[in-house]
């Protein structure tokens, strides 16, 4: 416990305050009293005495003044509420006492949702009335115009085949969890001629109640519109249309507007350290849909009561910490699959590209005042999760939640403002939320308002976030471990895909193992820096401690330009935007193809298509909706200009396109007896591409873990 303790060095003695640890008590001795008093630190326990939730809770419930929509909410990219929230952060910046308040303009397209009100007529005859949500798209009836609207089910091509929708509304079930995102159907109905979709959650989100409305990014262009709808205001207008057999006239008041190019605002304010060159980065956005007091005004209101705890306690920072509120996060491009995190993209790839190679960590926050599960998570890169595993053993509990501790999980997600930081080089974390109940049900909905607030969450997040910001201030160097990337890497590669494929992959295990080896000792190194700097903090010896810091610039600096390295070298995406590692792109697609060629060569269609097609790359779409819309989605990531794709830019390893071989073995899958060779050739040389590609990947993957292992002999 001791070595523990002494390499995570002072900030961490808070732990050591009258309070339980989340990791196991040690048992109590007089040189382990000598050790507690060693470590504890008067900085820590100030921070805690004036870290105030109650603060938070206020601040982030005051921003819900500021919406486009006076029914529902909405502060959205670009638009006026957005701005004037902006404004007050940045008052409130300054009031709390942080430094060099700082406005960025960044050009987003901006989305305003003024209104979308629909009267019917029920099957009993009453008027009724449904207020509907809105996704990023431009629909304006310029006051209440009748619409004829009809049903279509799930919205897919057999739905809309034999429905005239032209210049209608059409009424869709979804589950974007489970089935796929509002652009699909959205787009399949455009191209018929729709004025616009209303979509009811079936499931997957907002099902927490039957009046709940929904709300994504659109991943689509803005000229094909969508609505959302409730389940109850859907039961009502599914009855009236089946009793008019499809045939409905309502009165519809909308307006929605998207505009190209606009300006909006990030804010950032200073604790200024002894070093105004390496930062700590704390970051939320303060964009929402509805009130968004979970997302992500309460993280607006956490990243706010940490700086003003910090500032109040008096706290030194070694390192000057950054507080950064960042705009349109939920979406800010239009006809992108890569449609959100716009804000904190512009922010460190285009307005301060200077931050990468000194900030050491960026910790963003979202829906931090809610127990999502029993145990608290922290989602970050690979190179942290050591670091913060041990961290976490020192955290002191709030009673009442998180009764099962802290993990950390990796590598980060592509859902939230972390993962832009990540790619551009800063190493980032977030409190974790993404796979919780409260995503399938209040989640994006009316329903995320203040009542979910948890005060005790909250403060035990304000807690654990304020001490790790303390805790990377008070570290020498980036206590970055390349290890565990590395090791991943290796376990994601399956000898058996492999072997079957004819792709050695001995000599890129054999590198592995050699930068292993060598990260091994790059970190035994950065925990030597970083023991004795923390050691000479807690003892008071300034000048050594400044000497140490200065000796050791070189080494953080090796160590953050190889952590940049990593993220372009082995950071890819899926067509889900789930991150992997190069290789397994080809890989997933080599094992599913090989499979579904197999059950051809059998005559099972319908078991490659079940089992297998719907795994290679986005064919799942080619299922349900015509080769167009399908088309459209895919074009627009293997074609567009990385400036419309940010993030996503170049991740996406490649595409196979099957949409002719899935609707051929639709067909014949009915037939009994049907000839496959046809299809079985289509998979073969598909199989034979994704092999190519498999071989080039993986040569390139030993020359980049090559080029990795170089810089971190350097560092070690």
């Amino acid at each position: 416990m001791w070595l523990m303790k002494r390499f995570l060095g002072g900030a961490l003695a808070i732990s050591l305050i009258a309070t339980t640890l989340v990791a196991c008590t040690p048992e109590k001795n007089s040189t382990e009293e000598k050790q507690k008093k060693a470590v504890e630190t008067t900085d820590s326990k100030s921070y805690l005495k004036l870290a105030d939730a109650n603060y938070s809770y206020e601040f982030a419930k005051s921003l819900e003044q500021f919406k486009t929509n006076e029914k529902l909410g909405y502060r959205t990219a670009g638009s006026t509420a957005e701005l004037q929230t902006g404004k007050k952060i940045a008052n409130e910046m300054k009031k709390i006492g942080l430094t060099d308040v700082s406005k960025d303009e960044i050009t987003v397209d901006s989305w305003t949702f003024k209104k979308a009100d629909l009267k019917f007529t029920d099957a009993k005859g009453k008027t009724h009335l449904a207020v509907l949500g809105g996704y990023q798209t431009n629909f304006d009836t310029k006051g209440p115009k009748t619409f004829d609207v009809v049903y279509a089910n799930r919205g897919t091509a057999a739905d809309l085949e034999n429905l005239d929708v032209k210049g209608k509304l059409v009424l869709i079930d979804i589950n974007q969890r489970e089935d796929w995102w509002i652009n699909y159907p959205t787009y399949q109905a455009h191209l018929k001629g729709a004025a616009a979709v209303i979509a009811v959650q079936s499931k997957g989100y907002a099902e927490v109640d039957g009046n709940a409305l929904n709300a994504q990014d659109i991943c689509g262009p803005d000229d094909a519109p969508a609505f959302s709808m409730s389940q109850n205001d859907a039961e009502l207008l599914k009855a009236a249309l089946k009793k008019q057999h499809n045939k409905l006239q309502v009165d519809f008041d909308a307006k929605s507007t998207v505009k190209k190019d606009q300006k909006t605002y990030n804010y950032y304010g200073k604790i200024e350290g002894k070093d105004p060159d390496s930062y700590v980065i704390l970051s939320g956005h303060y964009d929402s849909y509805f009130d968004g007091f979970q997302d992500d005004n309460a993280s607006i209101g956490l990243l706010m009561g940490i700086a003003k705890g910090l500032v109040d306690s008096g706290y030194k920072p070694q390192k000057t910490i950054i507080f950064n509120a960042l705009a349109a996060e939920e979406w800010g491009v239009s006809n992108t699959r890569y449609d959100w995190s716009t804000g904190a993209y512009n922010q460190i790839f285009r307005v301060h590209p200077e931050w990468v190679g000194k900030a050491i960590a960026n910790l963003n926050f979202e829906l931090p005042a809610y127990e999502h599960t029993k145990t608290n998570e922290i989602r970050a890169v690979y190179e942290y999760k050591d670091f913060l595993t041990k961290f976490a053993k020192t955290v002191p509990t709030v009673k009442g939640v998180y009764k099962k501790g802290i993990s950390v999980v990796a590598p980060l997600r592509t859902w939230s403002d972390d993962f832009s930081f990540s790619l551009a080089g800063v190493p980032a974390l977030r409190n974790d939320f993404q796979d919780s109940e409260f995503m399938h049900t209040h989640y994006h909905s009316q329903f995320d308002n203040e009542k979910t607030n948890n005060i005790k969450a909250l403060q035990f997040n304000m807690n654990l976030y304020g001490l790790l910001a303390m805790q990377y201030d008070q570290t020498a160097v980036s206590p970055l471990n390349f290890t565990t990337r590395l090791e991943e890497m290796k376990k994601t590669l399956k000898q058996d895909v492999l072997k079957d494929s004819n792709v050695s992959s001995d000599t890129l295990i054999s590198t592995i193992d050699e930068a292993i080896s060598t990260a091994k000792q790059a970190n035994k190194k950065v925990n030597e820096i970083n023991s004795a700097y923390a050691k000479a903090l807690q003892a008071g010896e300034d000048k050594k401690a400044a000497k140490l810091y200065k000796e050791s610039r070189d080494v953080n600096s090796k160590l953050l330009h190889t952590f940049k390295l990593a993220q372009d070298q082995f950071v890819r995406l899926t067509w889900e935007d789930e991150p992997i590692f190069p290789h397994e792109h080809a890989q997933n697609n080599i094992e599913n193809l090989s499979a579904a060629i197999k059950a051809l060569e059998k005559g099972k269609a319908q078991k490659a298509l079940d089992d297998y097609l719907f795994a290679v790359d986005n064919n799942w779409y080619a299922y349900d909706f015509d080769k167009e819309t399908y088309q459209y989605f895919t074009d627009y990531v293997m074609n567009q200009p990385a400036d419309r794709l940010m993030w996503g830019a170049g991740r996406v390893m490649g595409h196979e396109d099957l949409y002719d071989v899935i609707s051929a073995l639709q067909e014949k899958s009915k037939k009994p007896k049907a000839n496959l060779d046809a299809e079985t050739k289509e998979l073969q040389k598909a199989l034979e591409n994704e092999v190519s590609l498999l071989k080039k990947t993986v040569k390139e993957e030993n020359n980049d873990v090559q080029q990795l292992n170089a810089e971190l002999e350097k560092i070690k």
